[in-house]
C-alpha cells in the first residue's frame, strides 16, 4: 500500500540535476576567434563558468575550454570536504561548485546508507563539475544562445566500462527504506545496468521537468586521433573494509557471506516416498500394514474359536439339546441353566434401588414433580433478559490471553491500529475464444473510472443526522488529501488533467517511473506503486493489466471516543449502496465487472447470513418435531390410533428439550456470557438427539413392562430397567463437555459451557418433568381419552384392544427377526469387523491431509455480492497484506549494542534484524516476505548524518532549521527558492567529530528524534519522517533511554487461499522468534489478519485436546458406573473409531479444521455416546452367552437408539440441504448427515458384533426375583 510511502519524491530525479548545474561546457570552441580545434589535454578545461541560465531557472555553462585554475585555501577546503579525489587546480568557479553541492544533497538521504556508492556517485559528479583534467573526457558537442551568450546544449562524456560497472555494483542493491525499495529506483530510474542508469541521467529535461538542462551522452570509447582518454577514477567495492555498506546494502560482501546465517526454519518431517508414480505417505503403508496384521490375527483367532466352539459345545448348547430331548413344559423349564448371581457394583446397586424407589414416588406424585421440575429450568431461563450474542470474530475465535489478541492490544495502544479498507475492483471480461481478458488501461475506461470517483466523492452518509463525505474521515498523511490508492492519481485525481499530463502514454510512463518523476507524484505527494493500484498482470508488463485496484484507505480509532468509527461505518453503508444501485451498472454498461467491499462488509453480511437460513433452520427442527410426535405412539390401529398415539407426549418431550436450552442460555446470560450463533444453531440440535433418545428409550420400557401390574410398578421396574443407561450416557455427556470449558479458544470453551448445562438440565427435565408425562399419558390412554384433546373421552368395546401397545412395533420386530439374527452369522461378523477396521486405519492415514481454515466465501450467504470479491482479490492483487515487525523495550542509549542490532546501514551489524528481513525477502516462497522493510531507525541515522547536510539542521538559536525548498526557508508562493534567505546561516546539526562512530549519543538521539518524525520529506530531503514514520514509534517515555515500541514495515507476499494466510503467519513468528533469540530482544509479527488465523496454529492440538479429555471422562463415568474396565474400553474404541471416521470423511469431503468443524466433533462425542452405552449397558446387564446378550441389547435398545437418533436426525438434517448459506450445507448437512450414518452403523452393527466376539462377562442381579425374571425370559424364549 503506497500509501505508507511518502513523498520521497519530488525532485528526487531532479537528482539528475546534479548534472545541470555542475556541468560545464563540453564542446571546446577553441579560440577566441572561434576557428581553433578543442584542446584535450591535462590541466584544461572543456568548460567553465556560467553563461546563462533557462526559464525554469536551471543554469547553464559555458562552453569555452580554458586552462584549469588554482583554488583558495578556503574553497580548496570545501572542494575536498565533497571531493576528496580532486586536489590542485580546478575546472569550476565557487558559484559552480554550490550549484553542485546543493543539487547532490538530493542523492545523499538516498545513497549515505552505503558509504562505498555515496562515495563512487560523488566522483562522477566531482569529476565531471571540477576535475583539472575535465577536457580529457568532456567534449563539449552542441551549443545553444540563451541571453546573447552561448552556452552548453550537449556533452560527450567518456568513462570507462570499469568506473559504470563499479558504481552500479555499488549501488544496485542499496535500500530506500522508506518506500521498501530500491535506491536505485530513484536516483536510476530503476536501471538494471549502469549503462540504462547513465541513459537515465544524461536525458535532457524539458522546461519545469526535473533533469538535466542540456543532453549528457556517456561513452566508453574515444574518438579516433583524439587525445581524450575515459574518466576512470577508482571505485569502491560496497563490501570495502573503510567504505562497507550494510548486509542489507550489500549482500554480496565477503563479511556478509562469511558471516553465521540464520538458522533455518525447521521444516516439519513429511515422511513419505513413491511407489512409481503413486506418492505415499509413511502413515498410510504403516496403516496398511497395520490392517494387513491386524485382520490376520482376527482370521486366525476366529477360526481358532471356532473349531473349538464346534468340538466342545458350550452351556448353552447342551441346555437346548435337553429342551429338544424333553417331553414337556417343566422339564424344559428345569433344563433352563441359572448361573449363580453376582454383586451389582455399589454405584448400580445404589442407582438400581434409587430407580425403583423415585420411580414409585413419582408415579403417586407425578403433577408436583412435573411443576417443581419445570419451575426451576424457568427459573434459570429468565436470565434471557440480558441474552446478548457476540459476533466479532475476535472475541469469538481468540481468546484474550492468546498471543495475537495481546500482539493486537500492543500495536493499537502503542502504535497506531490498521486503517480501514473500502475497495472497488474493475476487471475486463475474458474473451469467450481466447479465455484472455484484454487489458484494462485504455482511455475509455480511466475516464469511466473518472466518473466512478466523482459519485464516490459524493457520497454522503448519514450519522446522527450529519452528512459524512470521505475527505472527512479518510486516512491524510500528508497535507489535506486522502491517501487514495488509484491509478487516477497519476493525474492528480483531477479529470482536467487527463489530457493535459498526456493520456494513457502519461499513466504507461508513470508504471515506469512512478518513484522518479515529479508529475507521477500523487494528489497528497507520495509515490503510487503501479502493483497497488493495477491488477491481473505478471512481472512488471503493468500494460497488460486486466484490473484496477481502487482502495480508499479510512481512518480507524481505538476506542473511538469520537465516534468516528461509527461515522466511518455511516459512509461505508453508503458507499456499499452506491456501488449496488449505481456503480455495478455503469461498469457492466462497459463490458467490466465489479465488485467491492468495505470494513464492515463481512461483520453485515454474516449478521445476514444468521438470518437467512431461518426458515431453513425452522423447517428442520419442525420435521423433528413431528416425526418425534408420531414415533413414539404405538404400532397405529385405525380404531384405536387416537388413543394409543403420543403425539402431546412428543410434544410435550420437545419442549422441554428447548426448556433445557433456554435454562442453559439464560443461566449464562445472567453471568454475563455472551452467547453465539454456533450455540444457536448446534446445541438445539444436540440436545435434541440426546433428549428425544431418552424419550424413546423411557416410553418403550414403559411399554415393555407387563399390563397387569399396576402403573406405578410399571414406571418403578421402567426407571430401574433404563434409569441407570440413561444415568450413564447422560453424565458422560456432560462430563466430556464440560471439560471443554477449559479450553482458550472462545467459541468452543463457550460451547461447551452451554451444550454441558443444557444436557444435565435435559437429563433432569428426562428423568423428572418427562417421567411425569409419562404417568399423565399412562392414565389417560387408560382413561379412554384422547390424545391431544385429553378432554375428550371415548368409550370402546375392549380394554385390551387399547393396550395392545404391548405388541411389538415394526422396528423392535426389525431389530429382533432381521438385524440382530443377520449380524449373529460369523460370515457377516467378520465381513463387518474386517470392513470397519479398515474405513478406520483409512480414516486414521487420511487425517493429516484434513486441511486448516475456514473459507471466507463459505460462512456468507451464496449471494453476497463479497462473493465475486473475495474472487477477485484472489485472481488481480497483486500486494500482500502490510507486515510489521514490532520491536519492544529498544534501548537506544550508547552503552547498548541495540542500534546496531536493529539498523542496516553502513557498520550496523551483519545479522541485524532489518539485514535479516532483506535476506529472507530474497526467498519468498518460504518467508512470505515480499520486500526488505522501511526502516525509521536507518532513514534517521542517516537523516542526521552530516553527509546528509541538506536534512537535519539547526538555526544558529539551536531550533529546527527545515531543508531549502520548505518554509520558511523557501515560502510558499514563490516558483523558486532563494539560498540567501533566513535559513543562509542553517547549519548541519551534527559534525562527525560531534558522533561516536557516526552513531548519535543518548542525548543527541533523545534531542534529534522528534525533529525526525515530524520532519517533511522533501527534494532537498527525502528521508523526512512525517508521514512515512507517524506512527512507527511509540514516544511515550522515551525520555529514559528506552523506546517501548517502534516498527518496521514491510509486506507479505500475495496471500489467496487459507494455507497461504497461515503459513504465512507461521513463517513470520517463526522468523521473529530466532530473531528474538538471537539478539536478545523482544520482536514480534503483526499483520491486520493474525487475530483471524492464530487459531489454525493450534486448531489441530486444541481439537485433539478436547476430544481426548471428552473421550477420557466419558471412560471414567463409564468406569465408576459399571465398574468393567472392559465395556467401558470397548465404549472408548467405538467412539474414537467414530470420531476417526468422521475426520476421514471430512477429508473426503473437502471440509476444512476450524472452530465449527471443532465443534462438530466435540458434539459428534455427544451423539456418538447415545448410539454406544446404551447398547452396551443393555448387553452387560443381560443373561447368556455374548451371542445371546447382544440380540437381547439389540431388541430391547437398538429401536429406541434407531428411532431416537438415527431416524429423527436424518429428517431434520436432510432439510439443511436446501440452505442458502454455503457453511449450512458443509458443516451442518454434510457433518450431520456423515455423523448420523457412521454412529448408527457403529452404535447397531459394528458394536453389536464386537460384543458379540470379545464383550465382557455378564452381570446378574443378585435378587430373588431377578432369577425367576430370567427364568420367565428363559421360559418364553424356549416357548417361541
Amino acid at each position: 500500500m503506497a500509501i505508507l510511502r511518502k513523498q520521497l519524491l519530488t525532485p528526487l530525479l531532479l537528482l539528475q540535476v546534479i548534472n545541470l548545474s555542475v556541468l560545464v561546457s563540453a564542446e571546446l570552441i577553441s579560440s577566441l576567434n572561434s576557428h581553433s580545434s578543442p584542446r584535450h589535454s591535462n590541466d584544461y578545461c572543456a568548460m567553465y563558468d556560467i553563461c546563462g541560465q533557462r526559464p525554469d531557472g536551471k543554469v547553464l555553462n559555458c562552453p569555452y575550454p580554458s586552462p584549469s585554475v588554482k583554488p583558495d585555501d578556503l574553497f580548496s577546503a570545501k572542494i575536498q570536504s565533497l571531493c576528496p579525489t580532486i586536489t590542485g587546480n580546478v575546472c569550476c568557479t565557487e558559484t559552480q561548485f554550490d550549484t553542485l553541492r546543493s543539487q547532490v544533497q538530493q542523492a545523499v538521504p538516498f545513497l549515505v546508507g552505503c558509504p562505498a556508492c555515496l562515495r563512487n556517485f560523488l566522483n562522477l559528479f566531482c569529476e565531471l563539475s571540477c576535475s583539472p583534467n575535465q577536457s580529457l573526457f568532456i567534449n563539449v558537442t552542441s551549443v545553444a544562445e540563451v541571453g546573447g551568450n552561448l552556452t552548453v546544449d550537449g556533452i560527450d562524456y567518456l568513462t570507462t566500462d570499469v568506473f559504470g560497472e563499479g558504481l552500479y555494483e555499488s549501488c544496485k542493491e542499496v535500500k530506500f527504506g522508506t518506500m521498501n525499495t530500491r535506491a536505485i529506483n530513484f536516483v536510476g530510474g530503476g536501471a538494471q545496468n549502469f549503462k540504462e542508469w547513465f541513459a537515465f541521467i544524461g536525458q535532457k529535461a524539458p522546461p519545469g521537468f526535473p533533469g538535466s538542462p542540456y543532453s549528457i551522452n556517456f561513452k566508453s570509447t574515444t574518438p579516433e586521433l583524439s587525445a581524450m582518454a575515459p574518466m576512470n577514477v577508482s571505485t569502491y567495492s560496497c563490501g570495502d573494509t573503510s567504505l562497507g555498506c550494510s548486509c542489507g546494502d550489500c549482500p554480496s560482501s565477503p563479511a556478509c557471506s562469511s558471516s553465521e546465517p540464520l538458522p533455518p526454519p525447521q521444516e516439519e518431517d513429511s515422511c513419505s516416498f513413491r511407489i512409481g508414480p503413486l506418492k505415499v505417505r509413511c502413515i498410510e503403508l504403516s496403516m496398511a500394514l497395520l490392517y494387513i496384521l491386524l485382520v490376520s490375527c482376527f482370521f486366525g483367532w476366529t477360526a481358532f474359536n471356532r473349531t473349538r466352539d464346534i468340538s466342545k459345545p458350550d452351556d448353552s448348547s447342551e441346555s437346548l439339546v435337553h429342551l429338544l430331548e424333553g417331553d414337556g413344559i417343566n422339564s424344559e423349564l428345569k433344563s433352563v441353566k441359572v448361573k449363580r448371581p453376582a454383586h451389582l457394583s455399589p454405584v448400580q446397586r445404589y442407582m438400581a434401588t434409587f430407580y425403583k424407589t423415585y420411580g414409585s414416588w413419582i408415579a403417586r406424585n407425578p403433577s408436583l414433580v412435573l411443576i417443581i421440575s419445570v419451575a426451576v429450568v424457568l427459573a434459570l431461563s429468565s436470565g434471557l433478559f440480558r441474552f446478548k450474542v457476540e459476533t466479532r470474530p475476535e472475541k469469538l475465535w481468540v481468546g484474550p490471553s492468546s498471543k495475537a489478541a495481546e500482539e493486537k492490544k500492543f500495536f493499537d495502544s502503542h502504535l497506531s491500529p490498521f486503517y480501514r479498507i473500502e475497495q472497488l475492483i474493475l476487471a475486463t471480461v475474458p474473451d469467450p475464444k481466447t479465455g484472455r481478458a484484454p487489458s484494462i488501461v485504455t482511455e475509455e475506461n480511466i475516464l469511466l473510472l473518472f466518473d466512478i470517483q466523482e459519485k464516490v466523492d459524493q457520497i454522503r452518509g448519514n450519522y446522527s443526522g450529519s452528512e459524512v463525505f470521505l475527505t472527512d474521515i479518510c486516512l491524510k498523511p500528508l497535507g489535506e488529501d486522502c491517501a487514495t490508492q488509484s491509478i487516477l492519481q497519476y493525474f492528480k485525481m483531477d479529470a482536467e488533467n487527463y489530457d493535459e499530463y498526456g493520456g494513457i502514454e502519461h499513466a504507461e510512463y508513470c508504471f515506469q517511473h512512478y518513484t522518479s518523476s515529479e508529475l507521477c507524484l500523487s494528489a497528497f505527494q507520495a509515490p503510487v506503486d503501479p502493483s497497488a493500484v493495477l491488477g491481473g498482470f505478471s512481472g512488471s508488463n503493468y500494460s497488460e493489466a486486466t484490473a484496477f485496484v481502487i482502495t480508499y484507505p479510512v481512518n480507524n480509532i481505538v476506542g473511538d471516543s469520537s465516534n468516528e468509527n461509527a461515522r466511518a461505518i455511516a459512509w461505508e453503508k453508503s458507499f456499499i449502496k452506491l456501488a449496488k444501485e449505481e456503480l455495478l451498472s455503469m461498469v457492466q454498461s462497459n463490458n467490466l465487472t465489479l465488485s467491492f467491499s468495505s470494513e464492515s462488509s463481512i461483520e453485515e453480511e454474516l449478521k445476514r447470513e444468521s438470518t437467512a437460513d431461518i426458515i431453513t433452520i425452522a423447517a428442520s427442527y419442525l420435521v423433528m418435531f413431528v416425526y418425534i410426535s408420531v414415533t413414539l405412539g404405538d404400532a397405529p390401529q385405525f380404531y384405536t390410533f387416537f388413543i394409543s398415539s403420543k403425539v402431546l407426549l412428543g410434544l410435550s418431550g420437545v419442549v422441554l428439550v428447548l426448556l433445557s436450552v433456554l435454562g442453559s442460555v439464560g443461566f449464562f446470560s445472567a453471568l454475563g456470557v455472551k452467547s453465539t450463533l454456533i450455540i444457536m444453531e448446534v446445541i438445539p440440535f444436540l440436545v435434541l438427539a440426546v433428549g428425544v433418545d431418552n424419550m424413546c428409550i423411557l416410553v418403550r420400557a414403559v411399554k415393555r413392562q407387563p399390563r397387569d401390574i399396576s402403573l406405578e410398578d410399571r414406571i418403578s421396574s421402567a426407571l430401574v430397567e433404563v434409569g441407570p443407561s440413561i444415568t450413564l450416557a447422560s453424565l458422560s455427556e456432560v462430563l466430556a463437555f464440560a471439560v471443554g470449558a477449559f479450553v482458550p479458544m472462545p467459541a468452543c470453551r463457550i460451547f461447551s459451557m452451554f451444550a454441558a448445562l443444557a444436557i444435565l438440565l435435559d437429563f433432569f427435565l428426562q428423568i423428572t418433568a418427562f417421567v411425569a408425562l409419562i404417568v399423565f399419558d399412562c392414565r389417560r390412554a387408560a382413561d379412554n381419552r384422547v390424545d391431544c384433546f385429553p378432554c375428550l373421552k371415548v368409550s370402546l368395546p375392549s380394554q385390551e384392544s387399547i393396550e395392545g401397545g404391548s405388541e411389538p412395533g415394526f422396528l423392535e420386530r426389525y431389530m429382533k427377526e432381521v438385524h440382530a439374527p443377520v449380524l449373529g452369522l460369523w460370515v457377516v461378523k467378520m465381513v463387518v469387523v474386517a470392513v470397519f477396521l479398515a474405513f478406520a486405519l483409512a480414516s486414521i492415514a487420511l487425517s493429516p491431509r484434513l486441511e486448516t481454515g475456514l473459507e471466507q466465501k463459505i460462512v456468507l450467504p451464496r449471494d453476497s455480492y463479497l462473493q465475486d470479491y473475495f474472487d477477485s482479490l484472489a485472481e488481480y492483487l497483486r500486494v500482500g497484506p502490510p507486515l510489521y515487525f514490532v520491536v519492544k523495550d529498544y534501548n537506544y542509549s550508547s552503552e547498548s549494542k541495540h542500534t546496531n542490532q536493529l539498523c542496516s546501514i553502513s557498520q550496523c551489524n551483519s545479522n541485524s534484524l532489518l539485514n535479516e528481513i532483506s535476506r529472507a525477502s530474497q526467498t519468498p516462497e518460504t518467508s512470505y516476505i515480499a520486500k526488505p522493510a522501511a526502516s525509521w531507525l536507518d532513514d534517521f541515522l542517516v537523516w542526521l548524518s552530516p553527509e546528509a547536510f541538506g536534512c537535519c539542521r539547526k538555526f544558529t538559536n539551536g531550533s529546527y532549521c527545515p531543508p531549502d525548498d520548505q518554509p520558511p526557508c523557501c515560502p510558499a508562493d514563490e516558483d523558486a527558492c532563494s539560498l540567501d534567505g533566513i535559513c543562509r546561516d542553517c547549519t548541519t546539526c551534527f559534525r562527525h567529530s560531534d558522533l561516536v562512530r557516526d552513531r548519535p549519543s543518548t542525548a543527541q538521539f533523545r534531542e534529534k528524534l522528534p525533529w525526525f518524525l515530524n520532519a517533511l520529506p522533501s527534494a532537498d530531503c527525502a528521508k523526512g519522517g512525517h508521514g512515512a514514520y507517524t506512527n512507527s514509534v511509540d514516544l511515550k517515555g522515551y525520555e529514559t533511554g528506552v523506546i517501548h515500541a517502534s516498527e518496521f514495515r514491510t509486506y507479505h507476499t500475495p496471500v489467496n487461499t487459507q494455507g497461504d494466510y497461515v503459513n504465512s503467519l507461521r513463517a513470520a513468528r517463526e522468523f521473529s522468534s530466532r530473531m528474538s533469540n538471537l539478539l536478545k530482544i523482544d520482536i514480534f509479527p503483526y499483520s491486520v489478519f493474525y487475530i483471524f488465523f492464530e487459531q489454525y496454529l493450534t486448531i489441530w492440538s486444541v481439537a485433539l485436546t478436547n476430544l481426548a479429555i471428552a473421550i477420557g471422562a466419558i471412560f471414567v463415568v463409564c468406569l465408576l458406573i459399571t465398574s468393567s474396565v472392559w465395556s467401558s474400553a470397548i465404549i472408548v474404541l467405538v467412539l474414537v473409531m467414530i470420531l476417526a471416521d468422521l475426520m476421514g470423511v471430512m477429508v473426503v469431503l473437502g471440509i476444512q479444521l476450524n472452530a465449527v468443524s471443532v465443534v462438530n466433533l466435540i458434539m459428534s462425542i455427544g451423539i456418538a455416546v447415545e448410539f454406544c452405552v446404551h447398547i452396551s449397558h443393555a448387553f452387560l446387564m443381560s443373561n447368556g452367552n455374548r451371542e445371546q446378550r447382544a440380540r437381547k441389547a439389540l431388541e430391547t435398545m437398538g429401536a429406541s437408539v434407531f428411532s431416537g437418533i438415527t431416524l429423527t436426525k436424518l429428517v431434520g438434517v436432510m432439510v439443511l440441504c436446501f440452505a442458502r448459506s454455503e457453511i449450512f450445507v458443509v458443516y451442518y448437512f454434510q457433518m450431520y448427515l456423515a455423523l448420523v450414518i457412521i454412529g448408527f452403523l457403529h452404535g447397531l452393527v459394528f458394536l453389536p458384533v464386537i460384543l458379540s466376539l470379545a464383550g465382557p462377562p455378564q452381570i446378574h442381579l443378585d435378587t430373588e426375583e431377578e432369577e425367576q425374571q430370567g427364568r420367565d425370559e428363559a421360559s418364553s424364549s424356549v416357548l417361541n
